[in-house]
């Protein structure tokens, strides 16, 4: 009956593949342009925003995230009271405080 059915004889293992380099240079370069273009950019606005939310002080002139420019008025550990016009006064999250604006903006407006 083996005329049938031939012979299964073991092999040799074949070689892994040629380029088995290449796929680490390309692995590692995506992962040093990944660092480049994303985490390192993210990572210093992140830390420009925590010093600006550190820096605020009575007096500054301010753009919420949502739009809103006013003066700070008042500054406790998390949350900012900003003047937006005479009389009116709100209250926000220091983390909502977008940027600061130079000096005397608000008076132009």
């Amino acid at each position: 009956m083996s005329f049938l059915i031939p012979a299964a004889y073991a092999q040799e293992a074949a070689a892994g593949p040629a380029g088995s380099g290449f796929e680490w240079l390309f692995l590692v370069g995506f992962l040093v342009i990944f660092y480049l273009m994303i985490w390192r950019p993210q990572a210093k606005r992140a830390k420009e925003h925590k010093n600006l939310i550190g820096g605020l002080q009575k007096g500054d002139e301010v753009v919420t995230s949502g739009g809103i420019a006013g003066k700070v008025t008042k500054v406790a550990d998390d949350f900012v009271v900003i003047e937006v016009s005479d009389n009116v006064e709100l209250k926000f999250q220091k983390v909502a405080i977008a940027a600061t604006l130079p000096k005397g903006t608000l008076k132009a407006i």
